[in-house]
């Protein structure tokens, strides 16, 4: 097999803008992981909470565990799914720090290995475009179906090569390692909450709940210290 050189699903058109804003989902924007919180609210938490131990024990499969989960949110309506979004512990400002860098003529994406049904809500909060795992429910489970470590740097070189802007002018926020890739590529990276290795490649750090101080920080990385979220305060 060849060195992978694009993503394996398609990066949409999007209009382009001065600056990319790049965001993790879990552990970033989310204060958990959007598995974990869907399980909690279809009333399953401690049957995912077994089913993701034992992936990390190395007892299943990444294929084997999205098999299991979706078993166990089978039946799980747009409604229900909508109402596990919005209970969810997201970072404070999201909708904020969304509206400031379209306001800029920037762009902001959201890339994710969690399910790509539940990252695209983060559209309805002004995000421009979103990438998440091929993981639908009733629908099969290939090998193929998780969005990569390496996906994350293709599509946002796809991104950059569209609109003609350069690494410096693009920064991501992460915390753990599937963004090791994204973190060793870009100069401008803050981690969020982060834990090792995010901690140690990130140019800065934040930790908190709210993410208007990430932004700031991101902000001072690509654009000076004057550009900044008006009455976002310090990080």
């Amino acid at each position: 097999m060849g060195v992978q050189t694009h993503p394996r699903q398609e990066v949409p058109t999007v209009d382009g803008g001065s600056r990319l804003h790049v965001f993790d989902m879990d552990g970033t924007l989310l204060m958990g992981a959007a598995t974990v919180e869907l399980s909690r609210y279809l009333g399953c938490f401690d049957a995912a909470f077994a089913l993701e131990e034992a992936w990390l024990r190395g007892e299943i499969s990444e294929v084997s565990f999205w098999h299991k989960a979706l078993e166990l949110w089978t039946g799980a309506s747009e409604d229900e799914i909508d109402g596990a979004f919005e209970a969810a512990v997201w970072l404070k400002g999201i909708p904020e720090v969304f509206a400031d860098i379209a306001e800029r003529d920037e762009r902001c994406i959201v890339i994710s290995q969690s399910p790509y049904f539940f990252v695209r809500r983060l559209e309805r909060w002004g995000a421009h475009a979103t990438f998440g795992s091929r993981i639908e429910l009733g629908g099969e489970v290939t090998e193929h179906s998780t969005l990569t470590v390496e996906d994350k740097v293709l599509i946002t070189k796809r991104i950059l090569d569209d609109w003609g802007l350069t690494v410096t002018e693009c920064v991501a926020y992460g915390d753990s390692t599937s963004d090791i890739s994204l973190f060793e590529w870009l100069p401008n990276t803050v981690g969020v909450n982060a834990k090792d290795p995010i901690r140690s490649l990130a140019a800065e750090l934040y930790d908190g709940d709210d993410l208007r101080h990430a932004y700031t920080i991101g902000r001072r990385l690509i654009a000076g210290p004057t550009n900044t979220l008006t009455g976002s305060g310090g990080g």
